[in-house]
């Protein structure tokens, strides 16, 4: 596990809020503080889509992905005022992280590996990520920990979001 704190705040809630930065992300949940508290589910409820002839629309993630409600979010944080807080937690898609813990030779299959998980929080003043690793089964070894805290820290620099590393 990883914590990053982030340094630049308008460049960072536009990669987040606007650009495609997190589009190779799925919502688990979003909290955002305004004037009401707002929680989004980002579970997909596949009995919405039951009796349909177009199965297309059907997902085949137990989440959404990010750049679909986004934009949502996005409505509820814009305006003159600065939001009280916030809470994503986010999961790289799965075929996103099982190629990458291929790639890196990682010792855990990746078919036990549940998710590699980012959470956004917010308090007002700073924005901070953690990483997190969600296993099927315990497993001893900490390499997909490694690998994910090594990735993340490579993507956010490959995009310019400017970071510094929590103890």
């Amino acid at each position: 596990m990883k914590q990053l704190q982030i340094t630049s705040m308008k460049q960072f809630m536009n990669h987040l809020l606007v650009a495609d930065t997190f589009e190779p992300f799925l919502l688990e949940e979003a909290v955002i503080g305004t004037a009401c508290t707002y929680r989004i589910d980002g579970h997909v409820n596949q009995e919405f889509y039951s009796g349909d002839e177009d199965d297309k629309e059907k997902d085949i993630y137990e989440f959404r992905p990010w750049g679909q409600l986004k934009g949502l979010c996005f409505d509820l944080i814009k305006g003159r005022r600065t939001p009280l807080f916030f809470r994503f937690v986010l999961h790289l898609m799965p075929h996103k992280a099982a190629a990458l813990l291929e790639k890196e030779n990682c010792d855990v299959p990746p078919d036990q590996v549940k998710a590699l998980v980012l959470n956004i929080r917010y308090d007002g003043a700073k924005a901070t990520l953690t990483t997190g690793t969600a296993l099927h089964t315990f497993h001893l070894s900490k390499m997909p920990d490694a690998i994910w805290d090594k990735a993340l820290g490579r993507y956010l620099d490959g995009k310019g979001i400017a970071y510094e590393e929590l103890d």
